[in-house]
């Protein structure tokens, strides 16, 4: 038996909860996985993530408990009811929940009552192209199930489920319908397979009932009754019974194999049965092709259905093992694993029995004793039965041959050694897949109900027990069940059920190659082994399958999906899982913008939206090209332009120059009076309908201390701004001897901001000469294009690390940025380290648990560093660097009277008084502490990204700035501050 595991809520409730505020203020959190959950155990209150509203409030406090300070919330349990704690169901294991249970639904009827013939038919050499052309399919099926599966937490619903948030609810819903009919239309084949058997036991004994026919239906009918009564009892008496079938195929097996090497009797010889033969092997190698049926593409349609069974553990992925520790068990580890494990040992039988039963079984025989030769025989034979002493011609010749493979569908019981464990093993295989399917397919309805995208089927929604059984479901897929039943032929029935699977399978790998293309970050699989292309190659070829085997079942089951497909569309049902079709739908909003409208948020498709505060693009190339890094094919970036004192610019050119440098961006500008007052204008009006900035990007103001005290306000209110509007922000600083020189420099046209290298907006936009130059020289530079000098971050990176300090839990955003710049060739070599604060006592398990956070994001991270000495009192000359920096901001009270301190405290709100200084002396030490240990670390990394502190709302500006400037002196790399809008930007679930 497995070892029982716990649910993500019992391992959450279990552990210490050692979550601890940031460093920067007490009401700021550090990353947490809590933080990214839907929900927890029910009656526990969740502490969430606090919002920026509440960081920007004047009023601090001392501990992370506070009610006030937290937004919290008490959240049920996914898993349980309204009412309160329940049983906790049963959950499986990749081995018996996935690999064994394809493994059952695979070896199906097909196997021993139909693969001996159809080696007759086609031969040894086509019966294995049948077999790999079956499991080529089913194996790219696999590999995108596989992925679809690794790309979040995976709930109940199988193969519906995936498609449908991969894909969305307009091709989702169609084939929620049709891969459950197909599995009650499969539970149907093998339910009939397993009366055939018994009908011609039956008939060997002569105990028909009452004819070949009608015995198939009555012993069908009784036989999925019984599996509905066994289905009823609960997925775990499922389960056991699943395991004795597993148990008894494998011996099966070995009776089949040993039978193959006892030398055979003269009984067994007059049916055709005579051992391993080079010369019947040689025979048999080629096809044969007799009757109706005779034709390779018939062959395959009716051997199709014994590979369909690789979705069995898929459509319980809702009871497979789920733990937060035992990440193997997980049903986006199971499900690969399992499935891919279950199609290459079912494959390695199919080729062995194919091979031996063609190498031991003759095609035609008549059964008689008398039909022996004699030593010297001197009556007319024909064909290879005579070279091994026994005469079929007559049989042959008239067509009356009763065995061989030709003629018996039970040659492998003939074969084995003890005939009646082969009926076991028929027994085995028909009923364990007919029980899966019947299982499987109220599963997956179950879940389509749920969703309540169609009308009139909500009805089959309600689940009993502690496992939530689909009961009506149940009934439903029974009564399909038995009306196909009562069809009573296997070969009719097959064909169908081809059709059905082939149509799942198509949109299964559609449904992979469409969320590989759209190029989503929230597509970050964590299977690798696939290509959207194999996906593609997939869906094409099973939907050419489906019209060469059967091309009127093929056009009822395109008929059946369009149908529900334009239903979807017409009605919109209000669902919002983050598919695939809207990440594509962001790909081409500039032509689809109105229907992107209608599409809701989802954390999946979350893109980082930039307004870069450039100036003139071509005045900022290093800043232009840094976002254009991580936005470039992924999210929207718009360059803005705020114009004080010149006229409209030629938008046309700066468009053409961002084009020259390969930048993915749009251009926009706004005449303001001030920097503020043009990026909150820009800030609220660039965009339209989704495609709008979400992140203001800016540089950092270098000379800062050198400059008015309007230009400080004007910075960091912008700064405040973004905040209060929801945004997050990203702070760019390049320091001395980054050169991020361009063209222009060949036409005399730069400025003193490029000279320092960094963004001091308000100083290098008030220069009307220079802007001259610019409008009349820009025309020049596309001549030059070739002759551009390369920026910092248009250069290869190598092998240098991109450091990551995560000190505040902002969304998820300061792993994204870099995630995303990874993505990139010349940032693919760098390796990212996270760096998160932690205490000496706590540090391996700080470390675990963002590995394990890291892990779910499906985030390549080099390293996870833990800082245990933060709290250490920073040295005394970067303190007094600090203090001198800050002096000229500071407003004297000590030779003022009480007075005139209240008169310039109003007039001199960017002053920073002796009580905030005392007051916020610890913030401003930890700042300087961090710095040193900045400094320490990333001395040789491509880029730092430091988690932006948010000031509260009565915080003099001129101390925020002096704040950002300790944090990113003295770095010899580029470092960018970043603050995410406090909402989650990644997520581990599926949906």
């Amino acid at each position: 038996m497995e070892t029982p595991t716990r649910r993500p809520s019992e391992v959450v409730n279990s552990r210490q909860d050692n979550r601890r505020p940031s460093i920067y203020s007490t009401m700021d959190a550090m990353p947490h996985l809590e933080f990214y959950a839907n929900a927890t155990a029910t009656g526990r209150i969740r502490r969430c993530r606090p919002s920026l509203e509440t960081l920007r409030k004047a009023v601090d406090v001392g501990h992370m408990g506070s009610v006030s300070a937290l937004q919290e919330s008490e959240i049920e349990s996914e898993e349980n009811g309204p009412g309160g704690k329940t049983a906790q169901p049963v959950r499986f294991g990749w081995i018996t929940g996935v690999m064994i249970r394809c493994m059952l639904n695979i070896w199906g009827v097909i196997l021993f009552l139909r693969l001996s013939w159809i080696t007759s038919q086609a031969g040894i050499l086509l019966t294995w192209l049948i077999i790999l052309m079956s499991v080529l399919v089913t194996s790219i099926t696999a590999l995108s199930v596989s992925a679809i599966s690794t790309n979040g937490r995976v709930s109940s619903g199988g193969a519906y489920f995936m498609i449908s948030r991969t894909l969305g609810p307009e091709l989702g819903g169609p084939i929620g319908v049709v891969f459950s009919f197909a599995n009650a239309l499969a539970c149907a084949l093998n339910t009939v397979g397993f009366a055939e058997t018994v009908r011609d036991l039956l008939i060997e004994y002569d105990s028909q009932i009452v004819d070949s026919i009608n015995d198939v239906r009555i012993i069908g009918s009784i036989t999925v009754t019984v599996l509905l009564l066994i289905s009823l009892a609960g997925m775990e008496w499922e389960s056991k019974t699943q395991i004795l079938f597993f148990l008894v195929l494998m011996v099966s097996f070995v009776n089949y194999f040993v039978g193959t090497l006892i030398p055979a009797t003269p009984q067994k010889q007059s049916i055709g049965v005579f051992g391993y033969h080079s010369e019947i092997f040689l025979e048999n190698l080629f096809p044969d092709w007799r009757g109706a049926d005779g034709d390779f593409f018939r062959m395959f349609a009716i051997f199709f259905p014994s590979a369909i069974g690789i979705l069995a553990g898929a459509n319980i992925s809702g009871d497979l093992k789920v733990t937060m520790i035992l990440i193997r068990d997980e049903p986006e580890i199971a499900i690969p694993r399992g499935t891919l494990m279950a199609i290459f040992w079912t494959t390695v039988s199919y080729l062995a029995i194919s091979s031996t039963v063609g190498a031991c079984v003759l095609r035609d025989a008549s059964g008689s004793m008398n039909d022996s030769l004699p030593l010297n025989f001197s009556e007319p034979c024909e064909g290879l039965s005579c070279g091994l002493g026994w005469n079929f011609t007559e049989c042959q010749q008239s067509g009356t041959c009763a065995f061989g493979l030709s003629n018996n569908f039970q040659v492998l019981i003939q074969v084995s050694g003890f005939g009646p464990l082969i009926y076991a093993g028929i027994f085995a295989a028909t009923l364990s897949s007919a029980l899966a399917f019947l299982v499987s397919a109220p599963k997956v309805f179950q879940c389509l109900c749920k969703d309540n995208i169609y009308p009139f089927i909500g009805f089959f929604a309600k689940g009993y027990g502690k496992n939530n059984e689909p009961l009506r479901a149940y009934l439903l897929c029974y009564i399909i069940a038995m009306c196909f039943i009562l069809i009573a032929e296997l070969n009719v029935i097959a064909p169908l059920i081809s059709n059905f699977f082939l149509c799942s399978y198509a949109l299964i790998n559609f449904s992979c190659f469409h969320a590989s293309i759209t190029n989503s970050p929230g597509w970050r699989p964590s299977f690798r082994y696939f290509s959207p292309w194999t996906g593609l190659f997939g869906a094409v070829i099973s939907v050419v399958l489906m019209f060469l085997l059967t091309w009127w079942a093929a056009l009822i089951a395109f008929g059946l999906i369009i149908f529900l497909f334009g239903y979807v569309v017409y009605k919109k049902p209000e669902v919002n899982w983050g598919s695939s079709v809207q990440a594509s739908t962001y790909n081409m909003a500039l032509s689809y913008s109105v229907s992107l409208a209608g599409v809701e948020d989802h954390v999946k498709n979350y893109r980082p939206q930039c307004l870069v505060l450039t100036g003139p693009p071509t005045l900022r190339p290093a800043l232009v090209d840094f976002v254009g890094s991580f936005t470039k094919n992924v999210s929207l970036m718009i360059c803005g332009d705020i114009l004080m004192s010149v006229s409209q610019r030629n938008s046309n050119d700066m468009i053409k120059w961002l084009n020259q440098r390969k930048v993915r961006s749009f251009y926009t500008s706004f005449k303001a009076s001030d920097l503020r007052e043009g990026a909150r204008h820009l800030l609220q009006a660039s965009g339209l309908g989704k495609l709008k900035p979400n992140i203001l990007v800016m540089g950092f103001k270098l000379n800062w201390h050198e400059s008015s005290s309007k230009g400080i306000e004007d910075y960091i209110n912008t700064i405040y701004d973004a905040f209060d509007s929801n945004h997050g922000v990203c702070v760019l600083r390049m320091m001395d001897g980054l050169d991020i020189r361009d063209e222009l420099e060949t036409e005399g046209m730069l400025c003193s901001s490029v000279f320092n290298q960094a963004f001091e907006v308000d100083e290098a936009i008030e220069s009307d000469d220079q802007i001259s130059d610019t409008d009349s020289d820009v025309d020049n530079t596309k001549n030059k294009a070739n002759d551009q000098i390369k920026t910092v971050f248009q250069s290869k990176q190598g092998k240098k690390t991109i450091d990551v300090y995560w000190i505040s839990d902002d969304g998820g955003l300061t792993l994204l940025v870099p995630y995303l710049l990874t993505r990139r060739k010349r940032w693919r070599r760098s390796k990212v380290r996270v760096f998160i604060i932690g205490e000496q006592q706590t540090m391996e398990n700080d470390r675990k648990e963002m590995m394990t956070l890291l892990q779910r994001f499906r985030l390549d991270v080099h390293d996870v560093i833990v800082v245990t000495d933060s709290e250490r009192p920073p040295l005394a000359k970067n303190m007094r660097r600090f203090e001198e920096t800050l002096a000229p901001f500071r407003l004297n009270e000590g030779q003022l009277d009480e007075r005139t301190v209240q008169q310039q405290r109003t007039e001199f709100t960017w002053k920073v008084t002796d009580k905030e200084m005392d007051a916020l002396r610890p913030k401003s030490e930890k700042k300087v502490r961090l710095n040193e240990i900045i400094r320490r670390n990333s001395k040789y990394a491509a880029l730092v990204l430091v988690s932006l502190p948010v000031a509260q709302a009565d915080c003099p500006s001129s101390l925020y700035m002096s704040w950002l400037d300790t944090l990113s002196y003295g770095i010899h790399c580029p470092v960018l501050l970043i603050r995410g809008n406090q909402q989650n930007v990644m997520t581990f679930y599926c949906q």
